[in-house]
């Protein structure tokens, strides 16, 4: 289906931003590992969590969605797979990169697949570093992608891993790390890219009941061929386990940003919900940003207010640690004042699609004038009307329809905005931005 523009009345008003897709993703996990019965408020059911609900379940884990709450037994550690099929994961490179060091802890192999987007994203990187904690995994087709074949055990030990790929490898680690047999210690080698991912995974740790240490280490070590000698991140988790608790998701800043976002384009004034001013993630960048462009902010504890002429202005940012906000931002250059620079996002190219080359090409559709680079983008503003296609991305359907507070825009494939962000066309049109499925 395509999404096109409905209509636009006064850009405004007051809406809730959507749960936190990557703190939801982590609720589910760790209340599966945990010992008891957790409740998790405030949940995003997206077609992405939904995966990790199918996988913690075909792991053990009873899950029970209530009208207010999500309710999770958890296993203790103790996983069970009870099928020989492999576990569809869809679409969900997060719940693959997450569960396939948290699979091992199962008693017999678990596989995990999903659709042909999930089968082309990169997984060499982590299979190769949790060899070394004990743990035998491996692409069933000897490309270093899914399905991924994994087989119980998790020694544990230490391990080292390239900070510069995905935060998720690291993510993946350190959330099963507390259940191995002796602890993990993981070095992560420069750069560390998405690093606010991480110190989310951290945070929820401890909200289940681990403590993680961390800090720098000048490390010697022949494994580390280019960086035998570095200053790197060194983070220590011993043996110990999580406990059941009752959890409540803060509101995505990701998904916020198009809100955010629209109503800078646009002008006008809009109060966001569910946006905590003490919050981990990476995407709160997306409010200096927006200030940055033109428009007003105004943060408060558990909300975020913001006012626009209209008017933006073209911006330089370093993306290196918010890459989801990359189309987003690449929209907004397009339709400000001036030139625009984007950096630090060369691991935007193993996304659901690689995000610096589909974002530029989309945008030459509408005519804009715009250099790609290998870590990012040039953009100077201008763009016409026209058709785009999402390529199956999330991202950039939700991203491009931002083109219609200005111009005429048809976006193809539109509908896969249900991957992180459900209810997209009903908080957008919270706002008079009205949009449709065609």
């Amino acid at each position: 289906m395509n999404l096109k523009v409905k209509n636009i009345s006064n850009i405004g008003g007051v809406v809730k931003a959507p749960p936190s897709k990557s703190y939801s993703h982590r609720a589910i996990i760790l209340a599966s590992l945990a010992e008891g019965k957790s409740k998790l408020y405030d949940m995003l059911y997206s077609e992405d969590t939904l995966a990790s609900i199918r996988v913690c379940e075909s792991l053990g884990a009873k899950i029970i969605r209530n009208d207010d709450y999500l309710e999770v037994v958890g296993t203790g550690g103790n996983l069970h797979n009870s099928s020989n099929e492999p576990i569809d994961l869809a679409n969900s490179g997060t719940t693959l990169r997450l569960m396939t060091t948290v699979s091992s802890l199962s008693d017999n192999n678990v596989i995990l697949t999903g659709d042909d987007s999930l089968q082309t994203r990169p997984m060499d990187l982590l299979i190769d570093s949790i060899k070394f904690l004990g743990i035998d995994a491996e692409s069933l087709n000897n490309n270093g992608k899914a399905p991924i074949l994994i087989h119980p055990g998790y020694v544990g030990g230490e391990t080292n891993i390239s900070g510069s790929v995905s935060s998720q490898y690291i993510s993946s680690i350190l959330i099963s790390s507390p259940l191995s047999d002796e602890g993990v210690t993981l070095f992560v080698l420069p750069e560390f890219k998405s690093r606010p991912y991480v110190d989310m995974t951290l945070d929820i740790m401890k909200k289940f009941g681990v403590k993680t240490l961390k800090g720098f280490y000048i490390k010697h070590d022949d494994c580390i061929k280019e960086y035998k000698s570095c200053r790197v991140d060194r983070f220590k988790v011993r043996k110990q386990n999580y406990r059941a608790c009752d959890y409540i998701v803060e509101g995505d800043y990701s998904s916020a940003s198009y809100l955010l976002a629209a109503i800078t384009i646009n002008g006008g004034h809009a109060k966001i919900l569910n946006l905590f001013s003490s919050s981990k993630q990476g995407d709160k960048l997306i409010l200096d940003i927006l200030s940055k462009m033109g428009a007003k902010i105004k943060v408060f504890d558990d909300y975020v207010e913001i006012s626009s002429d209209g008017k933006l202005k073209g911006i330089d940012v370093d993306l290196s640690n918010a890459p989801d906000l990359l189309i987003t931002v690449a929209v907004l250059a397009a339709m400000a004042e001036g030139t625009s620079n984007i950096t630090g996002v060369k691991h935007a190219r193993v996304k659901e699609t690689d995000r610096i080359d589909t974002t530029c090409k989309q945008l030459r559709k509408l005519n804009c004038d715009l250099e790609e680079f290998e870590d990012g983008m040039r953009i100077t503003g201008g763009l016409s009307s026209g058709i785009v296609d999402s390529c199956g991305d999330h991202r950039l359907a939700m991203a491009f329809s931002l083109v219609g507070l200005r111009h005429d825009i048809e976006i193809i494939n539109g509908e896969v905005f249900d991957v992180s962000f459900p209810n997209f066309i009903e908080a957008m049109s919270e706002i008079g931005f009205d949009l449709e499925l065609v």
